[in-house]
């Protein structure tokens, strides 16, 4: 008698685990379940990338200072010498157009523009 009820009771036991472990599993394979899922996936990836691209910008910083001391950029001005020269701007010299192109004949002539969408 203690024998079946004994296994009468392991079988139910077991019944119910196995009924509850099923129906987690269906409750985690909802289509809900699921976009919630793949929501917090992808923004834990989201986090990770930028923490990528923060450390990406600190090493780039780290490194751009230490080529800039090892180039003597970053290094203080002498006052002793010239300032630095700078590059003066000309103004192009402005081309005369003849009145009249029949009386051109020479190829050559540097005084008015053969490109055409000059003017336009």
């Amino acid at each position: 008698m203690f024998r079946r009820t004994f296994w009468f009771t392991a079988g139910a036991a077991a019944g119910v685990w196995a009924t509850t472990k099923v129906n987690r599993k269906l409750k985690q394979l909802t289509p809900e379940s699921l976009a919630a899922r793949a929501a917090d996936k992808a923004l834990e990836a989201g986090h990770r990338l930028k923490d990528f691209a923060l450390d990406v910008r600190d090493g780039m910083a780290e490194r751009e200072a230490e080529l800039g001391d090892a180039l003597g950029v970053n290094a203080p001005v002498d006052p002793e010498l010239p300032a630095q020269r700078r590059i003066a701007l000309v103004q192009p010299a402005t081309k005369k157009h003849p009145k009249s192109l029949a009386n051109t004949t020479d190829a050559t002539d540097t005084t008015y523009s053969y490109n055409r969408n000059e003017d336009h």
